[in-house]
C-alpha cells in the first residue's frame, strides 16, 4: 500500500513539473504569438488593393436616371449631381445625391466599403423618400470592370419587406460609371428597375 502510495505521489509530481514546464514553455512564446495576432488584426483593419476602386469613384458628378414603376412602364427620368468623397482614411466611399424625383426634392447617402474580413464589398443606402437601409453585398468582377451586388430592401411601393435586389456598379472609365439595379416583377421575373448615368465634372 506504501509503495503504491508512493508511485501516485511520484505521478502527481511529475504531472506537476510537466504541467510548470508547459505553462512557462507558453508563457515564454504567448508575447509572440500575440504580437503575431496584433499584427494580422491590424493588417485586415487597414484599406487593401480592393479600396482602390473607391478612389476611382472620388469626385463631383452629374447624373441622368430612369426609373421604371413596373416592367412595362414609361420610365420617369431626373438629372441630379452627386458628390463623392473617401472618409476615414480611404476606408470607405461616401456619396451624397441631390436631384429630384416625381417632381419633389429628392436626397440620399450612399455608403460603399470593402469588408477585408469577409472577402466582399459592401454598400448601404438610405434617403429622404423612405425610412429603410438598404445594404447589399458582392464582388468586383475585373473583366468587365463591374462590382456585383444583391441583397433585399423595403419597398415602400409594394409593402414588401424583403424585396430581392440586384444592382452594378459599371466603372466605364475614369470619368464615367453606372449604376443599374435590377428587382422581381409581378410576374416573378427579373427586370431593370433603376439606370443612373454618372458624368464626372470636377
Amino acid at each position: 500500500m506504501k509503495a503504491f502510495s508512493k508511485f501516485v505521489l511520484a505521478g502527481f509530481i511529475m504531472m506537476m513539473c510537466h504541467n510548470s514546464f508547459l505553462m512557462a514553455e507558453e508563457m515564454t512564446q504567448a508575447p509572440n504569438d500575440q504580437e503575431a495576432k496584433m499584427a494580422k488584426m491590424e493588417a485586415m483593419m487597414a484599406p487593401g488593393p480592393e479600396h482602390a476602386l473607391l478612389a476611382d469613384l472620388e469626385g463631383e458628378w452629374s447624373y441622368t436616371a430612369k426609373f421604371w414603376m413596373t416592367p412595362d412602364a414609361q420610365p420617369e427620368e431626373t438629372t441630379g449631381t452627386s458628390d463623392q468623397y473617401l472618409i476615414y482614411d480611404d476606408r470607405f466611399l461616401e456619396q451624397d445625391i441631390e436631384g429630384t424625383w416625381m417632381e419633389k426634392p429628392f436626397e440620399g447617402t450612399g455608403i460603399l466599403g470593402y469588408d477585408r474580413i469577409r472577402g466582399e464589398y459592401v454598400s448601404t443606402w438610405f434617403d429622404n423618400m423612405a425610412t429603410g437601409i438598404m445594404t447589399i453585398t458582392g464582388q468586383y468582377d475585373p473583366a468587365t470592370k463591374t462590382i456585383h451586388l444583391s441583397g433585399t430592401v423595403a419597398c415602400p411601393m409594394t409593402g414588401d419587406k424583403n424585396q430581392s435586389v440586384r444592382v452594378e456598379y459599371i466603372l466605364t472609365d475614369e470619368d464615367h460609371h453606372a449604376y443599374h439595379s435590377y428587382t422581381i416583377g409581378p410576374d416573378g421575373k427579373e427586370f431593370k428597375q433603376m439606370e443612373i448615368e454618372y458624368t464626372r465634372e470636377v
